[in-house]
């Protein structure tokens, strides 16, 4: 019609990582990770997929922002902890103040939590993120004993914090009863304390 704008193209106000992050999960679960195109995930979004390739450099990469933030937010909050704060009760604090999931939110990470265990690019991407995690809880601790974060100790710290984690994150997931942070909690004043207390189980009724 006469005198009708143009449609504009590229990216439309709103559109953000977080949205790209949702649309590819409901498309990867609908219609499969190899089925699903980054110019679908683009098109659903309104975006181009230059736009999409500014944003992530992978088709795997797009379900990982929230936890690459998370890395990055344990990262700041090392590097701010006093020094006379203990190195597990820093390591707890910063992993508690990055993560803020809630019950509501076990659903979607069901989601991921199938697509990782099932689509072999998806694990290989998760397993740099995890390492990525691991290892700045390593560099704070060696940072804090003076020895290299690969070194024992800091290796060990690292290893067994990221351990711990994930089996709270696991077992959050199967209950969806409470914030992720009451389970990280818990299970991380348990590995401080080194499990000389039965964990009681999150929610549960003491016997």
């Amino acid at each position: 019609m006469t005198g009708t704008r143009p449609a504009r193209r590229g990216r439309p106000r709103g559109t953000s990582t977080r949205e790209l992050e949702l649309i590819a999960l409901r498309l990867f679960t609908e219609q499969g990770f190899h089925e699903t195109t980054i110019e679908q995930i683009a098109a659903a979004a309104g975006v181009s997929t230059r736009t999409f390739f500014r944003y992530f450099d992978a088709k795997s990469s797009v379900l990982w922002q929230t936890f690459d933030t998370e890395v990055e937010a344990i990262r700041t909050a090392l590097t701010q902890a006093p020094d006379d704060l203990p190195v597990m009760d820093a390591v707890r604090h910063a992993v508690l103040a990055a993560n803020h999931y809630r019950a509501a939110d076990v659903p979607e990470l069901r989601m991921r939590m199938t697509l990782v265990g099932t689509v072999p690019e998806i694990a290989a991407s998760a397993t740099v993120r995890y390492d990525a995690w691991e290892r700045a809880i390593s560099e704070f601790v060696g940072r804090r004993v003076g020895q290299p974060a690969d070194s024992l100790l800091p290796h060990v710290v690292g290893r067994a914090t990221l351990a711990t984690c994930r089996a709270a994150y696991e077992r959050w997931a199967v209950r969806a009863d409470a914030d992720l942070a009451v389970y990280l909690d818990a299970a991380l004043r348990a590995l401080a304390d080194g499990f000389r207390e039965p964990l009681a189980e999150p929610g549960s009724e003491p016997a």
